[in-house]
């Protein structure tokens, strides 16, 4: 056996690198600052009530930054969130065609492998691109700081608060979760052949994340985009609401504290 055939029988332990490869390379860019012009850590801040928070350094010049690196810069902040999460699907795939190739129905497992995490990272992609055009028109209104990136509005914060929580009980959100907790089921569903297939599963997975996480992510605009301490904690609990047994009540959990957050950002 060459080599290359060799590599070729351990493709799960390449997958599994490679997926740990790329969340840490993009941890590692956003812990450099992800071009915001500071380090995230500098960033970070932990504030219940970041409207009433003086912002360190005021006075500092902040640089101009460009609208095509506040997207990489959400992208990228995606990837390192949300691929620990799909990981269990992308695996599974790779097993299913495994087992093809097994039972020689085809000779490719790679390619396909690959096609489906694009199309899944290709959603987060255009959810990115929303989130930067987002926050530049906050940033223009005043909504939010120019160097924190957190809330300088309590009604701003209040009401995203107040979403992300009605949502965690709302019949959609349980319905996209269900989606993303069961990949067994979601393969048996929507399998396709060939790398479009794969590209194509990537992109429905993708956009029921969405439907599950969006207003998740839209919490960044309340405690700081670049906050390292908001960043890790929404992305534990992606993770819980997954992959753990009762993520589905973890979720009501923090429902029904952000509900509470958002009453309390109103009376202060």
């Amino acid at each position: 056996m060459s080599a290359l055939e060799t590599t070729l029988t351990r493709e799960r332990t390449i997958v599994v690198a490679g997926l740990v490869a790329l969340t840490l390379l993009a941890w590692i860019y956003i812990l450099q600052g992800a071009g915001m012009g500071m380090t995230a850590l500098a960033m970070t801040k932990v504030a219940l009530f970041p409207h009433l928070t003086p912002e360190p350094m005021a006075d500092m010049a902040m640089p101009t930054i460009s609208w095509i690196t506040i997207v990489a810069m959400w992208w990228v902040m995606m990837i390192a969130m949300m691929i620990p999460s799909t990981a269990p699907l992308i695996l599974l795939y790779g097993r299913v065609l495994r087992h093809a190739a097994a039972q020689n129905q085809t000779t490719t497992r790679f390619i396909p492998t690959a096609f489906l995490l694009a199309g899944y990272l290709l959603v987060w992609l255009a959810f990115s691109v929303a989130a930067a055009a987002l926050q530049c028109a906050l940033q223009r209104a005043g909504l939010i700081s120019q160097m924190m990136l957190w809330s300088q509005s309590a009604l701003l914060s209040a009401a995203v608060l107040g979403i992300a929580g009605i949502y965690q009980f709302s019949p959609l959100k349980r319905v996209c979760l269900v989606q993303c907790r069961g990949p067994a089921q979601f393969l048996a569903q929507h399998m396709r052949q060939g790398m479009l297939g794969a590209l194509r599963m990537g992109i429905e997975h993708g956009a029921w994340c969405v439907g599950c996480c969006w207003i998740l992510m839209v919490l960044l605009f309340v405690g700081g985009v670049m906050n390292l301490v908001w960043i890790a904690l929404l992305a534990v609990l992606v993770l819980i609401e997954k992959l753990a047994p009762r993520g589905a009540i973890a979720g009501y959990s923090v429902g029904t504290l952000l509900i509470a957050w958002s009453v309390a950002t109103l009376l202060v």
